[in-house]
C-alpha cells in the first residue's frame, strides 16, 4: 500500500506542476491579449479585437461601455485555462487517492496527517480543492496559478521529507482527535490559501481595477471575505479541539507552546480582518494586506515546530 500511495503522490505532483504551468500560461495570455487590445483601441477606438469573446467581456467593452471605474470580470475560458483546470482536478484526485490509500495502511488507520510529510501533502491537497471549489463560483481563473503554485511548492517540499510509515509516539496515539483536530487544520489552511491569493490579486488590481485581465476588485474582495468567513470557524474549532487534546496528553489546556502561540496569533489576525473588512476605514487595501499577513502566520503555524522547540516537535509535525 505504501508504494501505491507514493506512486499516486508522484502522479499528483506532476499533474499539479503541469496544471500550474497551464494556469501561468493562461494568465500571461490574458495579460498580453489585454495589452494588445489596449494599444489597438488607442489607435482605432472603433476597432474590435480579433479575440473579443475569448475571455469574459472584451477590453473594448470595458473601455467604451463600462466607464473608467469598472472593469469586466476575467477568467473566461481559453484552451490553457481548460487544460489547467482539468490537470488541477486530476492532481486533486491523485493526491486524495494517495492520502486515502495511506490512511488505510495497517499502521495508520486514521487521518493521514500524523507526521510532517503527511500533513504537508494534505495541506497542499486542501489548497487545490479549496481553489477548485471557489473557482466554480467565482471567475478567478486568472489568479489560479497563485494557490496552485503554493500547493506545488508544498508538494515539492513534501518530496524531500521522510515518508516511511512508522508508529506514532504515545502523545499522538488518539486516532479520533488526531483525525479531526489536524483535519480541521488542513481544511482551514487550504481555504486561507485561496483568501491569500485573492488578497494578493486585490493589492495588484487596486480599487480602480488597473488590469482588465484580472478579476475585478469587487470579485477579489468577495472571494477573500467568503473564504475567511468559511475558514475562520473551522480554524477556531481546531484550536478548541487542540486544547482539549492537550488536556488529555499533557494535563493542561494551554501551555504557550510555540505552535499553540502561533495558532492563536493566526486566529487573531483573521479576527481583526473580519472586523476591519466591515469598517470603511480599513476596507480594501488594508484588509487585503491583513490577508497576506494572515497567511504568513498560517505558514509559521504550519512550520513552527521546525524552527522552535516545543511539544509539537514530535513526528516532524
Amino acid at each position: 500500500m505504501e508504494p501505491l500511495s507514493q506512486a499516486l503522490f508522484s502522479i499528483g505532483s506532476i499533474l499539479a506542476a503541469l496544471g500550474f504551468a497551464a494556469l501561468v500560461g493562461h494568465a500571461v495570455l490574458l495579460a498580453n491579449g489585454r495589452r494588445a487590445a489596449s494599444a489597438a483601441l488607442a489607435l482605432n477606438p472603433a476597432q474590435q479585437p480579433a479575440w473579443a469573446g475569448v475571455v469574459t467581456g472584451s477590453f473594448a467593452t470595458a473601455r467604451s461601455g463600462m466607464g473608467a471605474g469598472a472593469a469586466p470580470a476575467s477568467g473566461g475560458p481559453t484552451a490553457l485555462s481548460r487544460g489547467g483546470a482539468a490537470l488541477t482536478v486530476a492532481a486533486a484526485v491523485a493526491l486524495v487517492a494517495s492520502l486515502t490509500v495511506r490512511a488505510f495502511h495497517p499502521l495508520v488507520m486514521r487521518g493521514p496527517w500524523g507526521n510532517m510529510y503527511e500533513f504537508t501533502v494534505a495541506f497542499a491537497t486542501s489548497i487545490v480543492i479549496g481553489y477548485l471549489v471557489l473557482g466554480r463560483r467565482y471567475p478567478i481563473g486568472s489568479i489560479g496559478f497563485i494557490p496552485v503554485g503554493v500547493a506545488l511548492g508544498l508538494l515539492l517540499y513534501a518530496s524531500t521529507l521522510p515518508s516511511a510509515i512508522e508508529p506514532l509516539m504515545p502523545a499522538l496515539q488518539n486516532p479520533s482527535l488526531l483525525t479531526i483536530h489536524v483535519g480541521l487544520a488542513v481544511i482551514s489552511y487550504g481555504i486561507f490559501a485561496t483568501s491569500f491569493a485573492a488578497g494578493v490579486g486585490y493589492l495588484v488590481q487596486g480599487p480602480r481595477d488597473r488590469f482588465a485581465w484580472l478579476p475585478s476588485h469587487r470579485v477579489l474582495d468577495e472571494v477573500a471575505y467568503r473564504s475567511v468567513i468559511f475558514g475562520f470557524p473551522i480554524f477556531a474549532t481546531m484550536i478548541i479541539l487542540g486544547s482539549w487534546w492537550a488536556s488529555i496528553a499533557w494535563s493542561r489546556y494551554w501551555g504557550w507552546d510555540p505552535k499553540e502561540t502561533s495558532a492563536l496569533v493566526t486566529w487573531l489576525v483573521y479576527a481583526v480582518y473580519l472586523h476591519a473588512r466591515n469598517q470603511r476605514s480599513w476596507a480594501g487595501r488594508r484588509a487585503a494586506l491583513l490577508l497576506v499577513v494572515g497567511f504568513g502566520m498560517v505558514l509559521v503555524t504550519y512550520s513552527g515546530s521546525l524552527w522552535f522547540s516545543g511539544l509539537h516537535a514530535y513526528s516532524g509535525l
